[in-house]
């Protein structure tokens, strides 16, 4: 797998339903919201179509995500955070989500509004642990 310009993704020994209740634990014990979850393969079900299972996990917090769009305005594209977790051709789960330290060098944030997303990395290996 090719990796994609300011992404990470990281193999989740979990299905991918599991792999975003999971994280979704981790990000409510820290007070972190949850804003949306959306099942991708399953909306493409309702269609007709077929795709491996696919889910979006949408996150954040206000007192972090606000100051980095008072200082970015264009980062609201990438805010709140998200995490996807999909499944490939051979079965195999992963977790993917965008690596703050590109969406600081895309805005030019300075590392004081990137602190409060800066510790993303952590949470998503508590999700996969």
């Amino acid at each position: 797998m090719s990796p994609a310009n300011g992404l990470i993704t990281h193999p989740s020994p979990y299905s991918v339903a599991e792999t975003l209740d999971r994280l979704e634990a981790v990000l409510r014990a820290k007070s972190i919201t949850i804003f949306a979850r959306i099942d991708h393969s399953g909306e493409a079900a309702k269609v007709g179509l077929t795709m491996p299972p696919t889910q979006l996990l949408i996150f954040g917090n206000p007192r972090g995500g606000t100051p980095i769009m008072l200082a970015a305005p264009l980062s609201a594209i990438d805010l709140p955070l998200k995490a996807l977790a999909w499944q490939n051709a051979e079965g195999k789960t992963w977790l993917s989500f965008n690596d703050p330290y590109y969406l600081q060098n895309r805005y030019n944030l300075s590392d004081e509004v990137l602190q409060p997303i800066a510790g993303l990395e952590a949470l998503i290996q508590q999700a996969i642990a």
